[in-house]
């Protein structure tokens, strides 16, 4: 009979939010290593690291809004998309927004904020933000 992999890996819920945390690490570094590789400035990839969460002033208009800015800015898929279009056409900054975006989200779920719900501000796919 074969061994159930839950209990041989032991993933109970502390043990899937480690092995999350550790995958969203390692998109993190390889984030900043890939803007290495590509012949960007150590700094530069810290200097922009904070700038997807300016898509927060969409909340100025309302939740929804809110929302749907910061998701769009935060989805990893679109961060692919960026960086994957900016290889595809040589566009360096294309590139550069890619990996700065993937590399923010990762860092992002790595401290537990995720995608925003377009009813609050605090919940998120990843849970509630804050004290419950």
């Amino acid at each position: 009979m074969a061994a159930d992999p839950a209990r041989v890996f032991n993933l109970n819920t502390l043990g899937m939010n480690v092995l999350l945390k550790l995958e969203d690490a390692a998109k993190f570094v390889a984030a900043y290593w890939l803007s290495l590789y590509l012949g960007h400035a150590w700094w530069i990839f810290f200097v922009w690291l904070l700038a997807p969460d300016l898509s927060m002033m969409g909340y100025a208009v309302n939740t929804s809004v809110g929302a749907a800015l910061y998701n769009l800015a935060h989805h990893q898929g679109v961060a692919l998309a960026l960086l994957i279009a900016g290889i595809y056409f040589s566009f360096s900054g294309l590139t550069l927004t890619g990996i700065i975006l993937l590399g923010h989200s990762a860092m992002d779920r790595l401290l537990g904020y995720g995608l925003k719900y377009p009813d609050d501000f605090k919940r998120t796919h990843l849970g509630w933000i804050g004290k419950k």
